[in-house]
This record gives structure tokens, sequence and C-alpha cells, in this order.
């Protein structure tokens, strides 16, 4: 095969690809100086440098969590935080990754609680209204969450408010590692999540009723059928149906076509 033929190597997935003339940098990786190529990921520098991830790995997507590190830069006093598989490795930076730092985790079955949401947090979490609003939680966060913010909800009592600001947490525990008063954030807000979920979100009764149908075998002879269908046939379902318009309010529109609902 000629040179020219050759596949050439894409850069996708996990596999790290070095561009081509990469310029070297210097970081430093648990006390260690490295020369990685600039561009990398942390997670990709720390492996070029020669370690092998046996966890803090995850996702590799900024989704998971495991990967939160903390870092400097040599002759700046500021501590930064980061996910190390999201993270652009820079020169002169002192990387030290905690895949995991201890939270606290009530146990409970959320089936069995009968106080209202505010009193059930404050019986599984005191140390929230311990918080003395440094800012330190949300400064730490790599998501940018109100981290403060949202623990101010709890403290007031509006859970449903701190379950909605809260959403986005990945529950790295990079806040929990860095809190003067030793609050759980990241567990007391996934907490907070479940008990809006099941005591103040109002209960969706087509829900209901589609999971009974669904239990009671109305749609698989539907799903026999597509399943018989060649890929073409398929294509065509799928060019041909009724698209819900891009603006359609809520439960205002309705296809033409019901066999399927």
């Amino acid at each position: 095969m000629s040179d020219s033929k050759k596949m050439q190597p894409i850069a996708c997935g996990d596999k790290t690809i070095v561009p081509e003339g990469a310029k070297k940098i210097p970081i430093i990786v648990m006390g260690k100086e490295y020369l990685i190529p600039e561009s990398l990921t942390v997670m990709k520098a720390v492996e070029y440098a020669g370690y092998k991830y046996h966890r803090g790995c995850g996702c590799r997507g900024g989704i998971c969590g495991a990967c939160g590190f903390f870092y400097r830069y040599e002759g700046d006093y500021k501590l930064r935080t980061g996910l190390a598989c999201q993270t652009v490795a820079k020169p002169n930076m002192i990387i030290a990754q905690i895949p995991f730092f201890p939270m606290k985790r009530a146990a409970y079955n959320i089936g069995d609680l009968e106080e209202t949401p505010e009193e059930i947090i404050r019986a599984h979490y005191p140390e929230v209204f311990k918080c003395v609003g440094c800012g330190t939680c949300t400064r730490t966060c790599p998501m940018e969450i109100d981290v403060m913010g949202y623990v101010a909800h709890m403290k007031q009592g509006n859970i449903k408010k701190a379950a909605k600001k809260s959403f986005d947490c990945i529950l790295c525990g990079l806040c929990v590692s860095r809190c003067p008063a030793q609050i759980s954030q990241p567990t007391a807000a996934l907490m907070a999540r479940r008990l809006n979920a099941k005591m103040l979100t109002p209960v969706a009764d087509h829900l209901s009723k589609r999971v009974d149908e669904v239990g009671s075998g109305k749609y698989e002879k539907m799903l026999e059928n597509l399943g018989s269908l060649d890929e073409e046939s398929l294509k065509k379902l799928y060019m041909e149906r009724e698209r819900e318009p891009d603006l359609a309010k809520p439960g205002e529109w309705m296809p033409e076509d019901l066999t399927h609902l």
C-alpha cells in the first residue's frame, strides 16, 4: 500500500494522539515534573507521563465527577479545581488528582419518610445549618453551580428551589473538601432532589396510565412489526413520521395518526 493510501490516525474516543510538532510543556504530577505535549487534557497528560488509571477515570466526558483534581501554577498562590477529563494542561501546572473524597451519605428509605421535606433534611443533614456563607463551595465547583445558593435554599426550607439549583451536580465532592462547616453538599442536595420528586412534584396521571399500558403488552405487536421491517422500510417510516413543531406549546400538539399512542 502506498503512503498516500495509508489510513491516517483520527483523534477520537480515549486514544491520545499527539499533534505533529506539538510543543512540550512542563507539568508537575504528584510532585514530579514531566514534559508533555501541549493541548492535552490533564487526564491524557497524566497518562502520557506514564501513569495508568485504575480509578478516577470514569466517563471521560465531564459527566460522572470521578476525575476531580486540584492544581496551582508555580508562583501563584491560588488553588484551583477542575475535572481532569475537561481541563487542558497548561505550563507549570502543579496537579493533584482526588478521585474520591469522603462524603456523609445519610441512610434512608424514601418510601418510609413521612415528615415535611425541610424537616427530613434537618434530621438527616443538620450540618447544612452550620453554613457560614463563605462561598468557598461555589468557587470550588468545576461545574460552576451556585452551591452556597442551594445550601441557602435548604436552610430556608425551600427544597424545590434547592433541588432545581443543584440539578447539574455531578457529585465530584470537591466542594466538600473545602467546606469549613464540613457539610456534604452533594449528598444533601441529592436528597433534596429525591424529596422534591416524591413529595413536591405533582403526580403525572398520564405517565401512570402509560406505564400500565406498557405492562399490559399494548405495544408488543407494534414492536414486533418494527422488528420485522428491513432497513429501507425503517428509513422511510422515520423520514415520513409526523414531527412535533419546534414551537408547539406543551400538551397542545397531537399527531393525526393516534394508532401508536
